[in-house]
């Protein structure tokens, strides 16, 4: 891997040196390893996105590093009625976007409202509840009323879907609102994007409503550009060059380096909630037993494949979710999964699958050969590795990689028996209601779980007004599907940033997987 490394040409740093504009003393360089499709936060659902927008905009209520302590963000304080249908948020009254517009309750309701509208095609509309009405009695309250309650609300609220829009301007750029403006309240504000290549950001004149959580309540820098550079031989030479002065997507075999070198600094998110696994099509014929779906959990090696392909920094997984997100059921029985070929070979014999002269194993004159679905990239050697456990065990795991541009689109049919997929929660619920709800077939629940119990526990603890009682929903569904192995959970990713020699050690963040999070820990030395 640093034979990898040393190969880099100085070529492709000078490149990026190039490329990146020289403006005042307090610029700052961010490499990142794909662009956006847009800034809009009701539109799209990237988190390159994700991470300018919480830059550029700001959320009624902020995620503290714990992952679970909600903290005033544009509300400086809420109530929930007794039923559990009515909140009621106070807004700051010294907040104002970076055109100078200033923002009241009404600019809140009008976010919401453009997010409720059909003619936006507004995405992930659950995150908001079954929404009654909001309304702004006065310019500096806000109450949102449900049908319905809905427990994930207010976590769902630090989530930069729920960023708060000068609607007025979304109005008059129509399809170019977050293509060629966006006028947010955060401590950047947007200056321009280039797709594929950069956007840059500048200090928001007068911001001074940051979270608690950071020191600084403004920016203290002027000037961020986020630099898309999609090898990642050049963005790791680019921090050792001082090319670049941050990053987050940094390859797991160039940490141990990075984090030898003095100059640099790498700080780990305490808290992070990313997980990569393999899901199977319940109903389909190859993995409809239950039994072949265990076999094919206890033939993978998680530890040993996150050794491999991580080098050691992520975190095998036992469970789908991380023990430390909101709601995790500590009780779930760990030792299902984990390798045991032995136990694999005798539950494949017992389901009647036999093993043929080439080794495949065989059943009604079929070959348990099921197709597996993924994205091309970074997931190619996960498969491979999962394929290579499975041989063992006389599976033929067929591998079908596809370029995001259509994989997302071949993702949401019935063409395959098993897929590969990476996704971020901020709480066990906002995991589960989103794959495990047997309304969201054929996607995200790609899995094809139908399951009359999981919908009705998914609905006891969306709508628990008692943290005991949605916590006890939610556990109960994971026991359920842990139980039924409806995925093969590979490991719990890491979440490390990379900061240069310029700068301050910044302290990673996890939420939506966007390290930097309002961008206030970017501080120079």
């Amino acid at each position: 891997m640093k034979k990898r490394l040393m190969t880099l040409t100085a070529t492709a740093v000078a490149a990026l040196a190039v490329t990146t504009p020289a403006f005042a003393q307090k610029t700052v360089t961010i490499v990142r390893e794909i662009d956006t499709d847009r800034y809009d936060p009701q539109k799209s659902t990237s988190r390159s996105g994700a991470e300018v927008m919480y830059m550029i905009g700001d959320t009624l209520l902020n995620l503290d590093y714990d992952m679970k302590t909600l903290k005033p963000g544009l509300a400086t304080s809420w109530t929930t009625s007794p039923d559990g249908l009515t909140y009621t948020f106070k807004i700051r009254d010294d907040v104002t976007f970076c055109s100078g517009k200033k923002m009241t309750a009404k600019d809140v309701v009008a976010t919401y409202e453009r997010w409720l509208d059909p003619e936006t095609k507004g995405l992930v509309k659950w995150r908001m509840g079954d929404v009654d009405k909001v309304t702004a009695p006065d310019d500096t309250t806000v109450e949102y009323k449900l049908k319905k309650p809905f427990s994930e609300l207010l976590y769902q609220m630090t989530q930069y879907f729920h960023t708060v829009l000068n609607v007025e301007q979304a109005k008059q750029l129509g399809a170019d609102f977050g293509v060629k403006a966006f006028d947010g309240t955060g401590p950047f504000c947007m200056e321009s994007w280039t797709p594929r290549d950069s956007t840059v950001l500048t200090k928001h004149a007068g911001y001074k409503w940051g979270p608690s959580f950071y020191d600084a309540k403004e920016a203290q820098v002027d000037k961020v550009i986020w630099k898309v550079v999609p090898e990642e031989n050049t963005r790791v030479t680019a921090m050792q060059a001082g090319q670049a002065d941050a990053t987050q997507y940094v390859p797991y075999w160039s940490l141990k380096d990075l984090q030898a070198d003095k100059k640099l600094s790498v700080t780990k998110a305490e808290n992070y909630f990313w997980t990569y696994f393999i899901g199977f099509k319940v109903d389909h014929e190859l993995v409809n037993d239950v039994r072949v779906r265990e076999a094919m959990n206890l033939a993978v090696d998680q530890k040993a494949l996150t050794d491999a392909i991580t080098f050691g920094f992520a975190e095998p997984a036992d469970t789908y979710l991380q023990s430390a997100v909101l709601d995790f059921n500590p009780k779930l029985n760990k030792a299902l999964y984990g390798e045991n070929v032995k136990k694999a070979e005798a539950l494949l014999d017992e389901a009647g699958w036999k093993k043929g002269a080439d080794g495949i194993r065989e059943k009604d004159g079929k070959k348990l050969a099921p197709i597996l679905y993924g994205i091309s990239g970074f997931f190619k050697e996960l498969a491979e590795a999962v394929q290579g456990d499975l041989r063992k065990v006389g599976i033929d795991l067929k591998i079908q990689l596809f370029d995001a541009t259509v994989g997302w689109g071949k993702l949401a049919t019935q063409e395959f028996d098993a897929f590969g997929m990476s996704f971020p929660y901020v709480s066990a619920g906002d995991a589960l209601n989103l794959y495990f709800r047997s309304t969201n077939a054929p996607t995200p629940n790609r899995m094809n779980w139908k399951d009359k119990e999981t919908d009705e526990l998914l609905d006891k603890g969306m709508t628990a007004t008692d943290d005991k009682v949605r916590a006890a929903a939610y556990q109960a569904v994971q026991e359920k599907v842990h139980d039924a192995f409806v995925w093969i959970p590979l490991f719990h990713e890491p979440l490390f940033v990379v900061s240069g020699a310029k700068l301050k050690p910044i302290k990673a963040h996890g939420n939506y997987g966007c390290g930097l999070y309002k961008g206030l820990g970017i501080a120079f030395k």
